[in-house]
């Protein structure tokens, strides 16, 4: 489960980010990372990265949409440490999600990540 401040509710920043995020996609999830101003990005806001999660019905019936939505926060639990202060990530979900299996969900979002410019775990600990 995520921290509660960590938890992106706001519907003007889901739209934000998903409207000006860099996007990155694959047959499975879409991400959309929408960076702070200058600013924050420096470390002079103290405001945590946000994450949200969109599921449609087209993943499938509530079970599979709640269990897609459970392994997606899960995976980035542990991966919100990467993400810059104050920026705004949107995961949305996929139908092919719904057939995956957790390891093939967890690399298609560090993939994903990686895409939008979040260094991924292995990058960290190369240097």
């Amino acid at each position: 489960m995520l921290d509660a401040d960590h938890r992106l509710r706001d519907p003007d920043s889901f739209r934000a980010a998903s409207r000006r995020g860099q996007r990155a996609g694959s047959r499975m999830i879409v991400t959309h990372l929408l960076l702070p101003d200058e600013q924050q990005v420096l470390g002079v806001s103290g405001n945590p990265a946000q994450v949200g999660f969109v599921v449609s019905k087209a993943v499938g019936v509530a079970v599979v949409r709640n269990r897609v939505k459970r392994r997606l926060r899960h995976a980035l639990r542990e991966r919100i440490t990467l993400l810059p202060s104050g920026a705004v990530l949107v995961v949305r979900a996929q139908p092919g999600a719904a057939t995956a299996s957790y390891p093939e969900l967890v690399a298609e979002l560090d993939r994903c990540l990686q895409r939008v410019g979040v260094a991924s775990e292995r990058r960290l600990e190369a240097r």
